[in-house]
């Protein structure tokens, strides 16, 4: 019985250690490792050997005749390069002395985020309550664990905001690898005094042994604009001041060194208000559309064809001064138009006019009236008080 379990046990430690993965050694020596998409890393396996055989070691996981696996006495080296999601998954490192087996595990993980934020509207205007949208663009992991929106006032996030959602969306994509859009709204107070420069958008993306982030300006204008002219110059749909970008990397999706396409508002005057067109210079298969007007947006008359959308301001409906914003399909870019609207009068000279005229006509009958039932009624009496003849 004693000679069994002394027979068994050596046994049994040999797969304890096995299980624990005993001298074999992995660098990076973090079970995740993180790596952006198009970048670059390499992982070695080592196992020291005291057997009069060499160490044999070899990565699992990944298919070898790619070229990516270099192998040798007692170590093995697997290199990455411009990687993409597909990369991502779990390295096994399995070695062997004498009749020793063991194994160690990495998982990697391919993620994306580059400097390209966008914030909507583009500015904010002191004392009102408004909504603003905070949106990063082709980024993955997406999930609120790996990455968060917030809003800056300086170094802290601003107190007294209201959480209104959060939005992820697939963006198009010419290669196989599948990115987000992700999307944070807040309602704001009134901003206090005094009032700030500006406030930012941050997103930040925490992943193990990783953290980065990027930011937007979001400027404050202190006072409304001014009603003459009754119409704001529009603002760019991106702002670059207080922001500093990544240089793009090689071949990385929705990372050129070319401008996005941006949708633009255009402002002309009609008859009695304001037509705006939002349009977008982007070639075939892109559509705006209008996501925003002070009060509601139901209230006013659309009319969207493909890159073009149209919005009709008329000033005797008395709408309220504020934010006019269209969206670009794909992409989710904005560009946005702060519109004071002409003194307001619910009825047109004309309409006024017309009214007087119909008043005083009415008036005037109504005097003639009076006036022929008084001499009829004078006329009456008058013939009722003749004598009859003699």
């Amino acid at each position: 019985m004693e000679r069994g379990l002394f027979l068994v046990l050596p046994l049994f430690l040999g797969l304890l250690q096995q299980g624990r993965g005993g001298p074999l050694e992995v660098e990076p020596r973090e079970r995740v490792v993180v790596v952006a998409v198009g970048g670059s890393v390499q992982l070695t396996c080592r196992l020291d050997c005291a057997s009069p055989r060499a160490a044999s070691v070899q990565w699992r996981g990944l298919d070898t005749s790619l070229g990516a696996v270099q192998s040798g006495a007692g170590s093995s080296v697997l290199s990455v390069h411009n990687a993409s999601l597909s990369t991502a998954g779990t390295r096994v490192c399995v070695g062997s002395c004498g009749n020793l087996t063991f194994q160690q595990t990495v998982k990697l993980l391919v993620f994306a985020f580059p400097d390209q934020l966008t914030v909507s509207p583009v500015a904010l205007v002191a004392g009102l309550d408004q909504e603003v949208a905070c949106t990063a663009h082709n980024v993955t992991p997406a999930d609120p664990d790996a990455l968060s929106l917030s809003l800056l006032l300086g170094d802290r996030e601003l107190e007294g905001v209201q959480a209104l959602g959060r939005d992820e969306e697939e963006e198009p994509q010419e290669g196989e690898d599948v990115l987000f859009r992700v999307t944070e709204r807040w309602l704001l107070p009134p901003l206090g005094t005094p009032v700030p420069s500006a406030l930012h958008c941050q997103a930040t993306m925490r992943l193990p042994g990783l953290q980065l982030s990027h930011r937007q300006p979001i400027p404050v204008l202190h006072n409304r604009p001014s009603p003459e002219p009754p119409v704001m110059t529009s603002l760019e749909a991106t702002l670059d001041q207080g922001s500093t970008h990544s240089p793009p990397s090689p071949g990385k999706p929705g990372n050129s060194s070319t401008e996005p396409c941006l949708p633009e508002i255009h402002r002309s005057p009609v008859p009695g208000g304001l037509e705006l067109l939002c349009e977008a210079a982007c070639g075939p298969g892109v559509a705006v559309r209008w996501t925003q007007a002070p009060g509601d947006l139901a209230a006013y008359a659309r009319r969207e064809a493909g890159a073009q959308a149209w919005l009709s301001v008329l000033w005797a409906a008395c709408n309220p001064e504020g934010w006019f914003q269209c969206r670009l399909d794909p992409g989710g870019q904005m560009a946005s138009l702060y519109v004071v609207p002409e003194i307001c009068f619910p009825l047109t000279s004309e309409a006024l006019w017309t009214g007087s005229l119909v008043l005083g006509l009415l008036f005037l009958v109504f005097l003639t009236y009076r006036l022929w039932k008084c001499c009829w009624a004078r006329q009456q009496l008058g013939s009722s008080a003749l004598p009859g003849p003699n």
